[in-house]
Order: C-alpha cells, then structure tokens, then sequence
C-alpha cells in the first residue's frame, strides 16, 4: 500500500468528482463479479476500505486505481488511465466558497464544469447560465419563488458569473448550446436587458470554442419534451455526465450508460432539426432588431 492510499476517510463530505470515481470503481467491481468481500481479500484491504473508496471517502494514488483495474480484469486502458487522472483526494476550487451558501448540486455543477473536455447543453425557455449578462442573470434570479433575500441573490449571481470562466483562457472548453427560439423571445427584465442579452449571445457565438444553434418555432420536429439540460463531456465517453435541474433549485446528475445514451440521442436529434450556426446569428439578429 502506498503512502497516499493510507489517508484516513476524509471528514469532509466527498465532491462531484471523488463520488464518480468511487462509484465507477465500484462498477469496475460489480462487473467484474466480485463482492467488496471477495475484492477486499484479492487487494489486501479490508472490505471497510473498499466500501469507503467507492463512497468517495477515501483517498487513493493513480497506481492503487491501475491496481484496481488489473483485479477486475477490465481491458480497458483509456477508461482505467482515466480514473487514475481523478485521484488524490479532493481539492479546493474556488466553487468550494459558496457551499455555505448554495445547494451542494450547485457547487458540483462548478466543479463539473471545471473539470470537463467539453459541454453540450439544451435549454427550451432560459439562455445558457454560461452566456448570460450579469443585468440578465439578476433579472431571472429576482423571479425566484420564495424570493431570494439581497445576500441570497448576490451569492448567486457572483456564483453564476464565475461559472462563465470555463469559456475564457488559454484553453477554454468547447461549447455548444441549442436554444428553442421561446428562449430567445424571453424577456426578462424587460425589452433593453433582452437586446444586451442577444448581443452577447451573438458574441460569443463568433469565439471558436462556442457554437449557438437555435431551433425555431417552425421546425417540425422537436426532441426532448422541452427538457432542459447540460451534457458534460469526460476524458473517455463512459465518464461523461448529465445535469438536470430540481424543482427545488438544485441540480441532479445522471452517469448511468443507458441516462447517457439516451441523452446523447436526444441532442443530437436537436442538433439535426437547428439552424446552423451562421443562419442561427441571423435568426438572433431579427429577433434582436424587433424589441
């Protein structure tokens, strides 16, 4: 056992991050046929332990992980390597700031966000969190119900903006929104917060990394009942993830193979039935031109 496998369970409770590696772990595990009895005793652990790495409760090294992936016999080098890349215990973003004061879904949609190769979201009735204008996040924010209190509102909002961080940099995330034209004929705020909020939107659609595509009210086909979502893209496809928001205000995260299918599926039909994007900013543009 190396030095960093025999750090003690954390006394914090585990991040997005170090839960998907035990919980992949785990499936590793399950799929190789072995119970966490029978993996305890061929590792040289005690079942505890491996009941605590796969709750996301103890801290393993990179080897332990290849380790891990030889015992359970998964012939699968790229998704092995990638698991190893998610070790070392959890580290503090600067996301960690506000779990004080956010649901914990929010905090990890952050640490998401931060740590994946790509994003793909949906959204049928809201501009894309990582899009918005400050004027425009304040206006949708003041419409929660109960109302936010002052505090309550500017941590969200800060949360929000620095959420945005991801799309700018040396090396920022690839990105692609679909948008149904109902979010694009929103108003909140009023006429002049939705202008400056489509003349963002038209910017940033021009940055290499962001691609906007808007699905209009004409088109005859139309995936998803209306769901909105976000996709974000792993290092390997079995460890990408999707997020859908509560009706409480927090976030729910799905890695299940067949959640991800499904969820692939739906977007690529969205992508099939939206304007490319050069017909996308035009469309942007009449909207714009008619408040």
């Amino acid at each position: 056992m190396t030095r960093e496998d025999s750090v003690p369970p954390s006394t914090t409770t585990p991040g997005l991050r170090q839960q998907r590696l035990g919980a992949e772990l785990r499936r590793l595990r399950e799929h190789s046929g072995l119970t966490s009895t029978a993996a305890a005793e061929l590792l040289g652990l005690k079942q505890a332990q491996i009941s605590s790495i796969e709750a996301g409760r103890y801290a393993v090294s990179g080897d332990r992980v290849r380790t891990f992936g030889r015992a359970y016999n998964c012939a699968d080098a790229n998704l092995v390597e990638a698991l190893a890349g998610m070790t070392g215990g959890r580290t503090r973003g600067w996301w960690d700031e506000y779990r004080e004061y956010l649901p914990a879904g929010l905090a990890d949609l952050a640490e998401l966000e931060h740590h994946a190769t790509g994003l793909r979201v949906a959204l049928s009735l809201h501009i894309p969190a990582l899009l918005q204008t400050t004027d425009h996040a304040r206006a949708m924010l003041q419409q929660a119900v109960p109302p936010f209190q002052p505090y309550e509102l500017e941590h969200r909002l800060s949360y929000r903006i620095k959420r945005q961080a991801v799309l700018h940099g040396s090396a920022p995330l690839p990105y692609t929104a679909l948008l149904h034209e109902a979010a694009l004929r929103m108003q909140y705020g009023g006429p002049d917060i939705a202008r400056s909020q489509l003349a963002r939107l038209l910017d940033m659609s021009k940055q290499n990394n962001i691609t906007v595509r808007v699905i209009p009210f004409t088109s005859a086909d139309f995936p998803g009942n209306g769901q909105s979502f976000d996709y974000a893209i792993g290092q390997v496809p079995q460890l990408d993830t999707v997020q859908l928001d509560t009706h409480h205000g927090g976030c729910e995260f799905l890695d299940a193979e067949a959640q991800l299918a499904k969820y692939r599926t739906v977007l690529d039909r969205m992508e099939s039935c939206a304007l490319d994007p050069v017909k996308s900013r035009k469309f942007i543009e009449h909207i714009m031109q008619g408040l």
